[in-house]
């Protein structure tokens, strides 16, 4: 199968994803600035998991720059990332309708940990169907900065049992070191 049919339904997912975050967020009764002031967790958990989406279908994207051939374990792996992107939405609103209390903020970072380790399963996944000396895996290699996220994932999911706004904050730190696309890719494709 060519990758493209596998990247525009991926593109399309995210699409989806995006527009149901934002129709999540209910403008307020009011034409005030004190109006708004309610509404700031939501605004906030809504920006940081934009972001987070954004970010992924950016590194998502250089991914599929480099990527041949696709095959079943591709196909599931990728549909294990899209899954759990899928579920950002209900986090993000129950994050911001519970103004950060520990609960929601701790299975919010369980959803970007698993969000992680599904993409780094289909970063692997892609790197088996198309060798450890191909573009994606040189480009991929030994993924420090991905494992790291992971480890702060974790950490922001135990620190927000003792303060939520520090978890979140963890989670804020990730989505800032990412924020810039993964160039690693493109590197390699320049050198080949």
């Amino acid at each position: 199968m060519g990758k493209g049919r596998v990247e525009a339904f991926s593109d399309g997912v995210i699409a989806v994803i995006i527009t149901i975050m934002v129709l999540e967020m209910k403008p307020p009764h009011g034409a005030t600035l004190d109006a708004l002031a309610p509404i700031w967790p939501k605004f906030v958990s809504y920006v940081l998991s934009f972001i987070y989406v954004g970010i992924y279908w950016n590194n998502h994207h250089h991914l599929w720059h480099a990527v041949h051939k696709v095959d079943g374990r591709v196909m599931w792996a990728n549909l294990n990332f899209l899954f759990w992107l899928s579920l950002f939405p209900f986090m993000t609103g129950w994050v911001g309708e519970n103004h950060f209390e520990t609960l929601p903020v701790a299975l919010y970072g369980c959803v970007l940990f698993m969000a992680a380790i599904a993409y780094t399963i289909l970063a692997r996944v892609l790197i088996a169907s198309h060798g450890a000396g191909s573009t994606i895996g040189a480009a991929i290699g030994n993924d420090v900065k991905g494992y790291a996220s992971l480890a702060i994932y974790a950490a922001g999911i135990a620190v927000s049992f003792v303060n939520s706004y520090a978890g979140f904050a963890l989670y804020s730190l990730v989505a800032a070191v990412w924020f810039i696309p993964d160039r690693r890719i493109e590197r390699e494709l320049k050198v080949k």
